[in-house]
Parts: C-alpha cells; sequence; structure tokens
C-alpha cells in the first residue's frame, strides 16, 4: 500500500513539472477596467469601472493574442478583510472567465492593488498592523477555491507592481506566505509572482533577485516583470521620442537584467506590461525590437492596456470606431514566445 501511495504522489509530481515546463507562452494584452477607480470603493459598476466584455475577447483572439491579463480590486472582491467574497464581483469575473474558456483564450485574473488596501478610507501596506500579510494569503486562498476547477487560467497574478513597502515586512515573505495559502486549495494552477519596486525588469537584480528562493510545493510559479521606454520608466510618456531619450533599443536594454536573471537561475519569466504612445512611429519600432528579443529567448507577455473605458488614451490598443490603433500592427507579429531551454 506504501509503495501505491508513493508511486501515486510521484505521478501527481511529474506532472506537475510537466505543467511548469511545457505551458504555453502566449502573448496578449491587458484587459483593464474593473481595477478603474481605486479610491472610489466599491465604486458603481458600469459607471467607475467594468469587467471587459466578450466582443474583446473575440477582437484579441481573431488578432492571434490569446492571453488576457485581467486586473481587479481585492476591496471589491472581499469587502471585509477576511471575510467572504463579494458574490456578485466573484461571478463577474467568472462570467468574464467562463467566456475565455469556451473560446479557448487564457486568463489572468491579477489583483492589481501595488500590495496596498483601503480601510475604512486610508490606505494601507501590506504587512502593517491594519493590512497584514495573512489577510492578502487568506484573499487568494479563497479566490483559488473559487477559481482553481478553470482549465483557461494561466496564473494567479498575486499582485501588481509592489513598491515601497515597509522596512521591516518584505515582499519575499508576502508573497511566500500567498504561496503556501494558495497551495493549500489549488496545487495545479500556476502562481505568477511580480517584482519588487514596480515590477521593474531593469531594477529586477536589485530589487526582486532574491525570489529565486520562493519556494512553491508545485513548483510551478512564473515571474513577473514590467518594461516602459520612457526615461524614468513609468509608462506615463510625458514627453517626445527625444526628449524620454529613447532609442530603438531602449526595451531590449531593461529587459536584458531581468532575462539574464531567467536564464542564469533557469525560471520561466513573462513581461505583464509594455505600451507605446500611438504619437510617433518611432515607439512602434522599439515596441517591435523588445517583442522580437522577448520571443527569441522563451518570455512572453500582455501589452498595457486595452479594455472598454480607455477611450483616446494614448497607449491603448482598443480599437476606435473599428479602427485598430497603431500599436497592433506590431502586436500581431506576435502570438507565442519560442520555447527555449536555460
Amino acid at each position: 500500500m506504501k509503495r501505491i501511495i508513493f508511486l501515486s504522489l510521484l505521478i501527481v509530481s511529474l506532472s506537475f513539472t510537466i505543467k511548469a515546463q511545457d505551458l504555453d507562452m502566449p502573448f496578449g494584452v491587458n484587459l483593464a477596467g474593473a481595477e478603474f477607480a481605486h479610491d472610489q470603493i466599491p465604486g458603481i459598476y458600469g459607471k467607475n469601472y467594468i469587467y471587459p466584455t466578450t466582443e474583446e475577447i473575440d477582437y484579441f483572439k481573431s488578432k492571434g493574442l490569446t492571453l488576457l491579463r485581467v486586473p481587479f480590486l481585492w476591496e471589491r472582491m472581499q469587502p471585509v478583510l477576511g471575510g467572504e467574497l463579494d458574490p456578485i464581483e466573484l461571478n463577474r469575473l467568472k462570467t468574464f472567465i467562463n467566456a475565455a474558456q469556451e473560446r479557448n483564450v487564457w486568463i489572468i485574473p491579477d489583483m492589481h492593488n501595488y500590495c496596498r488596501r483601503y480601510v475604512g478610507g486610508t490606505r494601507y501596506i501590506i504587512g502593517s498592523s491594519e493590512v497584514t500579510i495573512s489577510h492578502l494569503a487568506d484573499a487568494w486562498r479563497k479566490l483559488a477555491a473559487e477559481l482553481k476547477s478553470y482549465n483557461n487560467i494561466w496564473g494567479y497574478g498575486v499582485m501588481n507592481e509592489p513598491h515601497d513597502l515597509l522596512e521591516n515586512v518584505s515582499w519575499f515573505s508576502i508573497v511566500q506566505a500567498t504561496i503556501q495559502e494558495i497551495r493549500k486549495e489549488d496545487m495545479k494552477t500556476t502562481i505568477i509572482v511580480a517584482g519588487d519596486s514596480w515590477s521593474s525588469a531593469s531594477r529586477w537584480p536589485t530589487f526582486s533577485g532574491n525570489l529565486k528562493y520562493l519556494k512553491d510545493p508545485s513548483d510551478n510559479l512564473i515571474f513577473e516583470g514590467h518594461i516602459y521606454f520612457d526615461d524614468d520608466a513609468s509608462g506615463s510618456y510625458k514627453g517626445s521620442y527625444e526628449d524620454e531619450k529613447a532609442s530603438e533599443t531602449t526595451g531590449i536594454s531593461r529587459a536584458i537584467p531581468f532575462v539574464e536573471w531567467l536564464k542564469k537561475n533557469n525560471l520561466r519569466g513573462f513581461i505583464g506590461e509594455y505600451g507605446v504612445p500611438d504619437t510617433d512611429p518611432r515607439w512602434l519600432v522599439t515596441l517591435d525590437k523588445l517583442l522580437a528579443y522577448l520571443q527569441k529567448n522563451g518570455v512572453n507577455g500582455t501589452y498595457w492596456a486595452a479594455g472598454p473605458q480607455w477611450g483616446k488614451y494614448k497607449l491603448a490598443v482598443e480599437p476606435i470606431n473599428g479602427v485598430d490603433r497603431p500599436q497592433m500592427k506590431v502586436l500581431e507579429k506576435y502570438k507565442f514566445a519560442d520555447k527555449v531551454k536555460y
């Protein structure tokens, strides 16, 4: 009997390893909207914030972009710390995931909270006495219990862009506790770990290099960096191409520290955000060269951003009156990252 149990556990363990190694690495977009109006909690659905539509799934799939990162707010999903998930908000997310599953499109549910949360009108950093590490881990355990049966969740996006955390509470300790709670409910789904310091790919070795020591019982983690091409790497693009000191290889130079870290440590990576304005065609060249570099090195990503409420936002790739945005001619060239072995 013990031998049978051991073999069964070995088979399960191997299945997780195979999943971790062989998961497709598609490119896609962020479908933003559910995280809008983060300072208006809960906000009015359909006015302050909204989930993406099935029409958007169809549009991006038609372009060959089959990975959709879907930001949401913790405060709306779990109104009371340690409490139950809000059934209405959870159903909105599930409805979208179901629609994507019917279309064979991957989803990343992304908690878009910057390692912070509002409580009683005040925003606290995770690790404070008001919003503890256990609170975040509890929320993700409950989300995993609700979402683990889906077969199109590419990974759980634990937290978007942690930054400027408390001196005595590391991002490593926060995410390690969250991994442990998720695995109490779900040993199958990939967990996506964003980097510290706004998930900067260029600053990764300095701020996020220690994440290689994270322990996952399923050995199924993907690490998430972000890359923007303006001078301060914020994605605000306040100046011209010249003012932002950009070049054709700006994206590559900012990706290299992250990609080399992945190679050195035999880990998998993903770029959760990158985007360029539609104001100057030279930005498209910079974007194209970054995506070619990522594809060659086995790293996929999701463009920032699309979604039903962007309007004329200069980085958006949401069509306007049925007309593609200029960035789309670059994005649709890249469907999957190459499979490489480090």
